[in-house]
């Protein structure tokens, strides 16, 4: 006990003895020591409580100054919560970002594409002469031959209407894929065509034009009895033409993936029927099908090859004068592709096709669909049997080489006499050997000689020999 507390203490004893001296002196001096002990004990207890007071007074303040901080933090991040969220509101959408090549007009990409060629042809005929400004002069095309002994003839062309052009487009709709593709060049269009004495100007063929939504193909594409992967790399339009199936034209096709790498594909297809009339060869489109062609392929593709096996099943059809005719048609083909090392710079591929009346399908209609004979209202039936194959060999970076050769053969209904049937074709071949060289990515530079023979049914036939050159520049 400190001497201020202890002074105070005494005083209020004396004062205390003498109001009551008796007393006073009647308490012995341990009861004043017990009651300065008490005092003493009663104070330190009094300071304790007040110091618990104080600390829980200030604990008390702490949580209130902190819950009111947490408050106000609170609040604070509440206001700008709302402010983030109203800026997100009225914030417009980012742009969809620009697509690697092409470009965006809505929610479709474009993209543009093709290449620019130039081939050059030196053309030797051993029986006769192919009109100049048609097909055979621009591309090997084996039913042009001439044939019948007359005499040989040799011609150059230089040509550029086999430069192409196509626009792929690509959209996403509805979480749908939508995709379309349009394609032409200037080989084949009809109709006035430039002259070569001035302008050479030529008219845009369409190619292909069709869109795509998800499984479904609506347009105009290969057929899907035609395995692509077999054509080879040429400076030739089609490389080997009689002894592949080879046509264009508008369809309806789904497509269903089987599996890894194998997709089966099932069309309805425009039908057209290209026949010939008994004791002339001369090729009729009719227009009067009634059905369309239906095709179905199976296709594979594997890290070693291709394998594609196809079927054609479809109806022939003539009318004359209200008077009509029409046979069925039938046809099958395999083909693949076999690649030779790990880049898929080398390969080998072919394609086997063998059917009934489905001559426009194969060799650009080399064969007639069937032959229309008047005096009975019948089409007979033209069998074909084709192949193509070719090997494809890496040599250098940027130089390969291409060996190929194409077959197709003709076999008509044993109820047609050979006399009526002598200037029909019966067969023909070719074999093509070339180089090509890419000096860039973008740029093919390529020689290529090509024979072939054709022969008709009546024992005549005819030669060609064909060195050209081709430069393309693909974009």
């Amino acid at each position: 006990m400190d001497k201020r507390i202890r002074s105070l203490a005494c005083g209020l004893l004396a004062a205390s003895a003498l109001v009551a001296p008796q007393a006073a002196l009647a308490r012995p001096a341990s009861s004043v020591e017990a009651r300065l002990d008490r005092l003493e004990a009663e104070l330190t207890a009094l300071r304790g409580d007040l110091a618990q007071s104080r600390s829980e007074a200030a604990a008390a303040t702490r949580r209130a100054e902190a819950a009111e901080a947490r408050a106000n933090l609170a609040e604070a991040q509440g206001a700008a919560a709302v402010q983030r969220v109203a800026a997100l509101e009225t914030k417009p959408a980012p742009a969809p970002a620009a697509p690697a090549d092409g470009f965006r007009s809505g929610n479709t990409t474009i993209r543009l594409g093709g290449y620019v060629k130039l081939l050059a042809t030196s053309t030797h005929y051993s029986d006769g002469e192919v009109a100049t400004n048609s097909l055979g002069r621009d591309f090997y095309l084996p039913q042009t031959i001439p044939t019948g002994g007359q005499a040989s003839a040799h011609d150059t062309d230089f040509t550029a209407k086999q430069s192409r052009f196509w626009l792929n487009l690509d959209s996403s709709v509805a979480g749908h894929a939508l995709k379309g593709y349009l394609e032409f060049d200037f080989q084949t269009s009809p109709g006035t065509q430039g002259s070569q004495r001035t302008t050479n100007g030529y008219n845009p063929a369409l190619r292909r034009a069709y869109m795509q939504l998800d499984r479904w193909t609506f347009g105009q594409d290969w057929t899907t009895f035609q395995y692509t992967g077999a054509l080879p790399e040429s400076t030739d339009y089609v490389g080997g033409a009689e002894g592949t199936v080879f046509v264009r034209q508008p369809l309806i096709r789904y497509s269903a993936p089987l599996g890894t790498g194998t997709t089966l594909h099932a069309s309805l297809e425009n039908p057209e029927s290209g026949t010939a009339s008994l004791g002339s060869p001369t090729l009729a489109e009719n227009g009067d099908d009634r059905l369309p062609d239906f095709a179905v392929r199976l296709a594979h593709t594997g890290k070693r090859g291709e394998l594609s096996l196809a079927a054609l099943g479809r109806q022939v059809r003539v009318e004359n004068a209200g008077i009509s005719a029409q046979t069925s048609g039938w046809g099958v083909s395999a083909g693949g592709k076999l690649f030779l090392n790990d880049d898929k710079t080398g390969d080998v591929r072919v394609m086997v096709t063998y059917g009934r009346n489905i001559g426009r399908y194969v060799g650009l209609n080399f064969a007639p669909d069937a032959v229309y004979v008047p005096a009975t209202n019948s089409l007979e039936s033209a069998t074909v049997l084709a192949a193509i194959g070719a090997v494809r060999v890496p040599l250098a970076p940027g130089l390969r080489a291409n060996l190929m050769g194409s077959y197709q053969s003709v076999d008509y209904s044993d109820a047609l006499s050979a006399a009526s049937l002598a200037s029909f074709n019966k067969r023909a071949w070719s074999a093509a050997a070339n180089l090509f060289y890419s000096p860039v990515k973008n740029i093919d530079l390529g020689i290529e000689y090509r024979h072939g023979e054709r022969k008709l049914v009546g024992g005549a036939d005819g030669t060609t020999d064909r060195l050209e050159v081709a430069a393309k520049y693909s974009f």
